[in-house]
């Protein structure tokens, strides 16, 4: 079918105004589409799919589009489905403290409406100000804070999702305690949108901090078995901080002003409870080491330069002549996480490449960020994926350009447990409309 026909037919099912010829079909991260359509309904989202699915047209998916080079192996779709146009607040529980949103608003403006109720989301993704709850939700992303607040998977309680022939199902509830059996939300959570489109997404809620803080401290030695030694020390105590971040020296030269090994220790309370840990770190301070505390504003201040590091999708717009960006997600035991920067610092020199990293020394979660000619770039992503495998950890490529990502397996290895993702999907999407090859083993077949 040609491009005409299929506007043709798609604006049958939605008003003119939303549906276009998609200007960027071959954009360079892929995940595209020949036809863009703009749903501001959730019968709209489902009209589509049923469309879709009679017909046997592909659909990807696009929120703010912050995760466009992530994953996927077909460059352009027949449809792009952006839920740009589907957004806002369906309903918020002040007194129980939760909240139901639309999957399509941006993540920051839903931050921006709680803070009025001294209440906020204890998720902490990239580029907020673009990123939409819904690609939180299908990524299951999370940031530094997840130390203190857990995942995506913490937080959201209830889900309504459209499925690839359409039909609507609601999972979880609308109140902290409603899981009884199987907690389907875990199912779509972190799928990329391969079993089904997050419509509503339910999310309990916390209280804005009395007070928060952020403690720095750079060691100018660079020796990493003075970090661990303090870390197990740190670990071990009372201390309740949100985050225990290990900045590599690039990405602390560039965030911190000082170019060495910096520890990102976050404490989020009532201020004598903040001001207790802070001199609780100062106290058990290794020699040789600097210390900078942050406290409300600046420490804010600090976060948000700290969620704009990471390579934008929504904003990537590539010369074929420029530096390639790649960011690589690495899980190990919590601290095998300096042995994961220290070796993303090296690997600078050994592949000629720019790396800013950070790793959790509380969650063993590791974000590593490389610039780069596109081939020094693949040799600093398969040395990072191999350094994960003798961790007995895993790797996954988070953006990379579509041309490269053929030529990488971005998910690693296909894990024990494949069959059953595959039988999910050949049950949920046996045309596989939805995101097709996006997800891990790459068309999950």
């Amino acid at each position: 079918m040609i491009v005409t026909e299929l506007v043709a037919e798609l604006k049958a099912i939605l008003p003119e105004t939303q549906v276009e010829t998609e200007k960027q079909a071959l954009h360079p991260l892929g995940n595209s589409g020949k036809v863009a359509v703009y749903p501001q309904s959730e019968e709209e989202v489902s009209k589509i799919l049923q469309y879709a699915n009679t017909n046997g047209k592909k659909i990807a998916i696009i929120g703010g589009g912050t995760k466009r080079g992530f994953g996927g192996l077909v460059e352009c779709a027949d449809i792009l489905l952006s839920l740009a146009n589907y957004s806002g607040i369906v309903e918020h529980a002040v007194a129980d403290m939760v909240v139901t949103v639309k999957s399509g608003t941006p993540f920051q403006q839903l931050q921006d409406y709680l803070a009025e109720y001294n209440q906020k989301v204890a998720l902490d993704p990239a580029w907020p100000q673009y990123a939409t709850v819904g690609g939180v939700i299908a990524a299951n992303e999370s940031g530094p804070k997840r130390l203190g607040y857990g995942s995506a998977r913490d937080s959201v309680i209830g889900l309504r999702t459209v499925y690839p022939d359409g039909t609507v199902i609601r999972s979880g509830g609308k109140v902290v305690k409603n899981v009884a059996g199987y907690d389907m939300n875990k199912l779509f959570i972190g799928s990329m949108g391969t079993l089904g489109i997050l419509s509503e997404v339910t999310i309990k809620l916390r209280p804005l901090p009395k007070y928060e803080s952020l403690v720095l401290l750079s060691f100018q030695e660079g020796n990493i078995e003075k970090i661990r030694s303090f870390a197990v020390q740190f670990l071990d105590s009372m201390m309740e901080p949100v985050c225990l971040e290990l900045l590599n020296p690039s990405l602390s030269e560039r965030l911190v002003g000082r170019r060495a090994y910096t520890l990102a220790i976050g404490f989020e309370d009532v201020e004598s409870a903040v001001h207790y840990q802070e001199e609780f770190v100062k106290r058990i301070q290794p020699s040789d080491t600097a210390i900078t505390i942050l406290a409300q504003q600046e420490a804010q201040s600090f976060w948000s330069s700290f969620y704009t590091i990471c390579p934008n999708g929504a904003a990537a717009h590539y010369d074929e002549s420029a530096n390639i960006e790649a960011a690589v997600k690495i899980g190990v035991v919590n601290l095998d996480v300096m042995k994961v920067i220290r070796e993303s610092e090296l690997l600078q020199d050994v592949c000629h490449v720019n790396i800013e990293a950070h790793g959790g020394l509380g969650h063993g979660l590791c974000q590593v960020y490389i610039r780069g000619a596109a081939e020094s770039v693949i040799a600093a992503i398969e040395r990072l994926q191999a350094m994960a495998a003798q961790l007995r950890g895993y790797a996954i490529v988070k953006h990379l350009p579509f041309a490269l990502r053929r030529n990488i397996n971005v998910w690693g290895e296909k894990p024990s447990y494949f069959f059953l993702l595959e039988g999910i999907k050949t049950k949920i999407d046996p045309n596989r409309i939805l995101n097709d090859q996006r997800f891990v083993g790459g068309d999950l077949t």
